[in-house]
């Protein structure tokens, strides 16, 4: 998910004291700031309607195709990618002892809405799963580019805790064939899976998008919240 952006009043500001123009390096930084890009935020419905309809394609797809875990967001914590998901998402924090290794904590699988108080019991969800991912344009990529995506904490939906055994239920499948079991989670479910397609660029095929329209129109409260991948 993306925080609220804060808006300056500098606008204003210059109204009041029409003092000397900017420098140029002041200028210059202006200009930077206003690239930077601006989160996009739609009802469910419209956001599953940009994402683009293709037929999928799994040739050559391998897991190894993208690297994971990695070392992470901070290469000097200890910890990879899975164990900081895990220390961000926790609803009570572990211990962290040598070799970034959890012990306690507390975590809630919304999938089934079952609380987890060992590390070992969760599963680092892939919003899209991997080999979606590839099917849906991935394979276009290179490695840097997969190995991003598989590690990506750039948006909160990317990667999830949850239960083992729904993680390992979901498999490769799209929200044609597969979608949490507590039906309450359906409608955030959705609309983190239209987020992360629409980050990254990625495609539906027919049977997923007509799945994807459906929920949409059960869904008429859900917003999207996602910013295009770097």
């Amino acid at each position: 998910m993306i925080t609220n952006l804060l808006r300056g009043a500098a606008a204003f500001c210059l109204a009041l004291t029409p003092l000397a123009l900017p420098s140029p390096t002041a200028m210059a930084a202006t200009t930077a700031m206003a690239v930077v890009p601006v989160p996009e935020v739609l009802p469910l419905e419209d956001a599953v309607g940009k994402l683009p309809v293709a037929e999928e394609d799994r040739t050559g797809y391998t897991r190894d195709s993208f690297r994971h875990w990695n070392t992470g967001l901070d290469a000097g914590d200890g910890c990879n990618t899975r164990n900081e998901v895990l220390l961000a998402e926790a609803l009570q924090e572990p211990d962290v002892a040598a070799g970034c290794k959890l012990t306690g904590g507390k975590w809630l699988s919304y999938y089934d809405n079952v609380e987890v108080s060992e590390a070992g019991k969760l599963d680092i969800d892939h919003m899209v799963p991997l080999a979606e991912a590839w099917d849906s344009g991935a394979s276009a990529w290179d490695a840097k580019r997969r190995e991003a995506y598989a590690n990506d904490q750039g948006a909160a939906a990317s990667l999830v805790a949850v239960t083992a055994r729904t993680n390992r239920s979901k498999a490769d499948q799209d929200p044609a064939t597969w979608m949490p079991p507590l039906p309450d989670a359906h409608c955030r479910y959705i609309g983190e899976w239209t987020a992360t397609k629409l980050r990254w660029g990625l495609t539906v095929d027919q049977t997923e998008a007509e799945a994807l329209k459906v929920y949409a129109e059960a869904c008429e409260t859900t917003v999207v919240h996602y910013n295009p991948a770097p």
